[in-house]
């Protein structure tokens, strides 16, 4: 087959590798002269670790990555500890890979051009018509088979996503030396849901000296001009009163232009697919990333649809219906979690953190619930590849 892909992000490049992979012609068209990562550190969790691996793109982000064994929260104003995730316990030794966004694209951009994948970059897709992709400067095609992996900006996507209350400033700094926190968690403080202050140890970034981490502060949507007139040394002043363990992460902020604002939504497609094209990661759904599972599931896409044109034998139609129905459970489940969840730790409630702290937390360290809670940061407390997992055909009949 001679497919398109419109986007050369984590999604984008995983569904070249493996549709390559499979044997079809298959071109990336991205929109930036030099493709590159836009945001800062992520966890890749275990569902997300064996894409990588089937790829063959593991061992260069393990390289880069760092291991998070433990994601903790307390409570700012009492001390108490209002989120404890632990990978392994109880269950298998399991641990999510803490990385740099450029760490994680130069893994998946090198088993791209291990596969032989075409890459054409300074192509923006501005639409497309019927099996054909419309650029700028023309168009290309026809395709077999267009897959939209340009992500929230996406002109082919159909989806109308709702924006959420909250988003949140991040910067990536240097490890500093002489702190407490640890190397191998994600570490987060809260005053209430109104304040999150977050950090991230993601390892080392390409090109760049020394070990990092992602510092995160959460805010209103709609607060960024008033934290940039609020001043930077008010806004410090503010961090280390409520974490003074954020202070050494905080100090090498010495202008608001290093802290990049992300805004979040909220939206999922009811059928991902269309004739000839198909929709994934944030393309075909939005969340908040309370669940750490944004990248996780553009690589699920991404190998969930490259599983189904295998098993389907080059019935495109067939395929696309079979990769919805793998993954809709798995994609909505997280999303309704996401959507309970997210009020919880970054909102303007009153109410629902201390039903967060006085119930929810006391719950959560019942052994039990504790292997739940695993399953959901792992991925896959619902089963991530669905009928996939074993040939559809068997289902259907």
């Amino acid at each position: 087959m001679d497919i398109a892909i419109a986007g050369a992000g984590m999604g984008g490049l995983a569904a070249a590798t493996a549709l390559r992979q499979s044997g079809h012609s298959v071109t990336v068209f991205d929109q930036f002269d030099t493709p590159a990562p836009v945001g800062s550190g992520l966890v890749v969790q275990p569902v997300g670790l064996d894409v990588l691996d089937q790829l063959g793109a593991l061992p260069a982000a393990m390289a880069s990555g760092n291991r998070i064994h433990r994601m903790f929260g307390h409570e700012v104003r009492t001390g108490r500890p209002v989120l404890d995730v632990a990978y392994d316990a109880p269950g298998d030794p399991r641990f999510g890979l803490a990385i740099h966004r450029a760490a994680l694209f130069q893994a998946l951009h090198q088993t791209v051009q291990e596969a032989g994948v075409q890459i054409e970059p300074g192509r923006r897709v501005i639409g497309r018509d019927g099996a054909t992709l419309l650029f700028d400067d023309g168009r290309e095609g026809p395709f077999d088979l267009i897959v939209d992996a340009t992500g929230t900006g996406s002109p082919l996507s159909p989806m109308r996503a709702r924006s959420l209350d909250y988003g949140a400033l991040w910067a990536t700094v240097d490890w500093p030396e002489g702190t407490d926190l640890p190397r191998n968690e994600l570490r987060q403080a809260y005053r209430r849901a109104d304040r999150m202050l977050g950090v991230l140890p993601v390892g080392r970034i390409p090109g760049q000296p020394g070990f990092r981490a992602s510092i995160f502060w959460s805010l209103p949507a709609e607060g960024y001009e008033d934290w940039r007139t609020g001043g930077l040394s008010a806004w410090q002043a503010e961090a280390v009163a409520h974490w003074p363990a954020f202070a050494p992460f905080v100090e090498q902020i010495t202008g608001p232009d290093q802290m990049t604002m992300a805004r979040y939504t909220h939206g999922t497609l009811r059928r991902p697919f269309e004739d000839g094209v198909v929709y994934i990661g944030d393309s075909a759904h939005r969340a908040s990333p309370q669940l750490g599972q944004g990248a996780n599931m553009a690589l699920l896409d991404a190998w969930a649809l490259a599983r189904a044109l295998d098993l389907a034998r080059g019935d495109v139609a067939l395929a696309m219906r079979w990769y919805a129905q793998a993954r809709r459970w798995h994609v909505r489940g997280y999303q309704m979690m996401s959507r309970l969840f997210t009020p919880q730790y970054q909102g303007h409630s009153l109410w629902l953190p201390v039903l967060r702290d006085r119930a929810l937390y006391p719950l959560s360290t019942v052994r039990p619930v504790q292997r739940i809670l695993t399953l959901l940061v792992c991925g896959d407390l619902l089963p991530p590849l669905g009928s996939l997992a074993h040939d559809p055909r068997s289902a259907e009949h």
